[in-house]
């Protein structure tokens, strides 16, 4: 297999220049140096303040405003882009860094290969998928579903959805060989009392245990190529296929995880528990902004204290970009602004101090809408991965197309809603 330096990997993903509008000016800048973004960015980032205080002092024009709206643009787009290198230089350490498949591994690999391109080889591959190092890799699987995609490619999969699912890397996520996980709660309910030296002891109040199942839906992706192109030595199929279904399984999983019904098996999302009380613990807490279309700074302060200090020190922010842009304009009772951007390539953006991570699926800024949510993630959701990535190939269903059924199952849902916190756009009650 072809590999590729993670400098290559950089060069062919990212254009080496990057037009960007900031103050009137066009940067020019190598996109692929992560240095050259953060020093962009971080500039950018203090124009943006010169011109918004400007606009803030009375120098309120539509000249100011469309600079401002200009450069919070741009400031967001670095911040993007500098995120987008330093998950870019992960992928390409994960899968582009030369390192070799090895053994039985790599015989299976190759076998595999050959079976997608041609179809030879089946009963061969589903034998050895049960034997040798990859045996923990079939457990709970059938033998006649499919075959089990090699060690090398799923392990691909999941490795680079946990980059481009921003949940899946804030989340706990817990693979499993069996239908669904059962997590038993406590609601702490022991009962304590004082008494003298001789008083009488009643007996106190006990706890109560409450068991959540979290089960599994199945997400499936069925690319297609043609036979031609499958015969061609020099196709990758393995990284082909990886390709293809990485990109649609994250967006996937992104909108079921932030906003999914749970009905199905499809995850539940975060926000469903702004109202579902089905969990044993109740919804997740939510805290209003103070005004009734807008964001504020003291919304974002009082969202923060809401949560409880000991579940602070892990936690992390939740949004899409439009509403960044909205709170980069935001400042504390001292006038500093809470956002800030990257203090270097790989850390994200911050907002009150703590780690600000662009999700997509949230919604936009507008009445009674939850654009934002905060809180310790590794112990407030939970990703269930159903061991093991299946593909069938079906050379007849389209021919001259030969389709890969890919299918894995995944679910989702809130494990302590006290450890997260929903932000409405709503005024004070």
């Amino acid at each position: 297999m072809m590999t590729v330096s993670p400098a290559a990997a950089l060069a062919a993903a990212v254009p080496l220049v990057m037009p960007r509008a900031i103050s009137g000016h066009v940067l020019r800048m190598d996109a692929s140096d992560p240095a050259k973004v953060l020093a962009a960015l971080q500039k950018a980032f203090n124009d943006f303040k010169a011109e918004n205080e400007a606009k803030l002092n009375g120098k309120a024009d539509v000249v100011t405003d469309e600079k401002v709206e200009r450069i919070n643009t741009a400031v967001g787009e670095l911040q993007a882009a500098l995120n987008e290198l330093s998950i870019k230089l992960a992928a390409s350490a994960i899968s582009g860094g030369g390192a070799s498949v090895a053994g039985a591994d790599a015989e299976y690999l190759k076998a595999f290969t050959a079976y997608a391109r041609s179809g030879d080889g089946e009963s061969g591959i589903k034998a050895s998928q049960f034997a040798g190092p990859r045996s923990a890799m079939s457990v709970g699987s059938n033998p006649d579903g499919g075959l089990l995609a090699p060690i090398e490619w799923d392990r691909t999969i999941t490795d680079r959805l946990k980059i481009l699912s921003v949940l899946r890397g804030l989340a706990n996520v817990l693979s499993i060989s069996s239908t669904g996980f059962t997590k038993v709660y406590n609601d702490r309910g022991t009962a304590s009392g004082w008494v003298g030296e001789t008083g009488n002891r009643p007996g106190t109040g006990n706890a109560q245990f409450t068991q959540l199942t979290y089960g599994t839906g199945e997400l499936y992706a069925m690319p297609q190529a043609s036979q031609q192109l499958l015969e061609d030595a020099l196709i990758d199929v393995a990284a082909w296929l990886a390709g293809e279904v990485e990109t649609e399984f994250a967006y996937q999983e992104g909108l079921a995880f932030t906003n999914g019904d749970g009905a199905g098996g499809k995850p539940k999302g975060f926000l469903r528990y702004a109202t579902d009380a089905s969990h044993p613990w109740g919804v997740i807490p939510t805290v209003n902004s103070g005004a009734a279309a807008a964001l504020s700074s003291d919304g974002i302060i009082d969202l923060v204290h809401d949560l409880p200090s000991e579940r602070t020190p892990g936690a992390a922010f939740v949004m899409n970009r439009k509403t960044q842009g909205a709170v980069r304009k935001l400042k504390d009772g001292q006038g500093r602004y809470l956002w800030e951007p990257s203090v270097a390539a790989g850390s994200p953006a911050s907002l009150l101090g703590f780690p600000l991570h662009e999700l997509a699926a949230m919604p936009d800024v507008a009445a009674n809408a939850i654009p934002i949510a905060f809180g310790d993630w590794k112990r407030g959701y939970l990703i269930i991965d159903r061991i093991g990535v299946q593909i069938l190939r079906d050379p007849y269903s389209s021919k001259p197309m030969v389709q890969f059924y890919t299918r894995k199952r995944v679910g989702g849902a809130v494990t302590d809603p006290t450890a997260l916190r929903l932000h409405k756009v709503a005024a004070n009650a």
